[in-house]
Order: structure tokens, then C-alpha cells, then sequence
């Protein structure tokens, strides 16, 4: 009867696990990054959930979008300081909505924008830009949030990278959650730099890769993944290519896709 019992739990317990990995996702083996999501060519409103779908449906490795928070710590997806003429750190989330997208959708909820990330998606990984706060003292609390947000929804595996202008969100990050992947977007530390402090990519402006060409060798000897904002030129993005970059974050996912094979 143990024996049998032994037997039961075992087959569960293999069970799970094996269902458990069946549902990580694995990220589609290309170089292209829908900026905001891929709006443009269905004129879709930037950072929205139709945008990200967008995204997965053309199969990009990943899609890109902008974390904010406002005067009553909700956590939404939206690129500027302010919405529909309003400062969001000044207001409640409340007031916000009032005015919806260009679509109809209303503003993105981060917990609603992740959970449409993890919807039907095998192929595009959520790329989280975190932007940093206006208000001494909120960066912590926006990263803190940010990451218990994503802990809460199980979304860890959905996480390609979180991305930041600001060194102190991504430190903060890594110290809540080692594993996580983060790079970062200044343009102005060398590959040495963030090896030092465990950051995994350099998303760079492409001019910086373009005056500092040694940065791109030293970060593959570095094992630091190289990546490039806002790239929409066919040139620039062959040129990328050519120079073996991991990712290419634009505007025209579907011009990297054809580039890219």
C-alpha cells in the first residue's frame, strides 16, 4: 500500500512539473522589439493592449512598453507624464480614465496589460520599461511595485527584460529579484560597467553603438545582450544585423521580420 501510494505521488508530482514547463513560453528566435507594441501599420494607439497583440500575432521576440504610476500608486501602461492633458503623478487613476484610447480601450491597467500579455502568447516576450519618477524618493516604491505586481500575477516567465532609464529602478530590481533580466537605456555606462553590476543588456540610441564600435565586441566578450532604441530605417537596421546585435527595438516590427531571415 505505501508502495502504491509512493508510486501515485510520484506520477503528480512529475505531472506537475511537466505541465508547469509546458507553460513557460519560448520567445520567438528573432531580433525584432515592437516599440509601444506594433501600432503603426494598424494605427492602433501606442502602449495599447491591441498594439501588444499585434505584436504576438506577428511573432515578434518581443514587445515593449511603458510603466508609470499615479497619484494613487496604480501602476498603468502609458509613455508620457501626462495623459489627456492631465500630470499622472498627480492624479488618480480615476480622473485618468476618464478618456479613453483612440480605440476605445481604456487607459491599460499594468495587472490588465500583463494579463493580455500572457493570453494566447507563445512567441513574444514582455519587454517592461519602467520609467523613472518625478517625486524624490518613488523610484524604489515604482520598482517595488512593479515587480510584487508581476510576482502576484505568476508573470516571471513572461518577463523578457526590465528596462530602464534609470540605473537605481534596475539595481533595485536586481536586488528583489536576482534572476530577473534588466538593461539598460542611458547609453552612458561601457559593457565593463554593467558587467560589474550584474546588468544583463545595453539598450542604447544606435549612435552611441556608432561612435563607440568597440563597446559592441567588448559587450559580446562580456556576455552583456545588445539591443538598440528607436531603429526604423532599412540601412540602420541592416546595419544592426550585420553587426550581430541580439534585438532591434522599432517602430516597424514587420520591416526587422523581413530584414531578419
Amino acid at each position: 500500500m505505501h508502495k502504491f501510494l509512493f508510486y501515485v505521488i510520484s506520477f503528480i508530482a512529475i505531472s506537475c512539473q511537466q505541465q508547469n514547463k509546458a507553460t513557460v513560453p519560448v520567445f520567438a528566435e528573432n531580433r525584432a522589439i515592437a516599440h509601444r507594441g506594433a501600432w503603426k501599420t494598424q494605427n492602433l494607439p501606442e502602449n495599447s493592449i491591441a498594439a501588444l497583440k499585434y505584436a504576438i500575432a506577428l511573432n515578434c521576440t518581443g514587445s515593449e512598453f511603458d510603466v508609470r504610476m499615479t497619484a494613487d500608486s496604480t501602476l498603468i501602461v502609458t509613455h508620457d507624464n501626462t495623459y489627456a492633458g492631465l500630470n499622472i503623478e498627480e492624479n488618480t487613476y480615476s480622473e485618468l480614465a476618464k478618456q479613453k484610447l483612440k480605440n476605445g480601450e481604456s487607459l491599460p491597467l499594468l495587472k490588465d496589460f500583463i494579463k493580455a500579455g500572457m493570453t494566447q502568447n507563445d512567441s513574444t516576450a514582455l519587454i517592461c520599461e519602467i520609467k523613472p519618477s518625478s517625486i524624490a524618493g518613488k523610484n524604489e516604491l515604482l520598482a517595488h511595485k512593479v515587480v510584487e505586481l508581476v510576482a502576484e500575477l505568476n508573470a516571471e516567465d513572461y518577463i523578457g527584460y526590465y528596462i530602464s532609464f534609470s540605473y537605481d529602478i534596475l539595481k533595485t530590481i536586481k536586488k528583489l529579484r536576482p534572476e530577473a533580466k534588466v538593461q539598460y537605456l542611458d547609453g552612458s555606462k561601457s559593457p565593463e560597467a554593467l558587467a560589474e553590476d550584474g546588468i544583463e543588456g545595453m539598450d542604447y540610441y544606435i549612435d552611441v553603438f556608432r561612435k563607440k564600435p568597440e563597446w559592441i565586441a567588448s559587450a559580446k566578450a562580456k556576455n552583456i545582450r545588445l539591443n538598440t532604441w528607436t531603429v526604423n530605417e532599412a540601412e540602420d537596421i541592416e546595419w544592426l544585423i550585420n553587426n550581430d546585435f541580439d534585438y532591434i527595438t522599432t517602430n516597424e516590427p514587420e520591416l526587422v521580420l523581413e530584414l531578419d531571415n
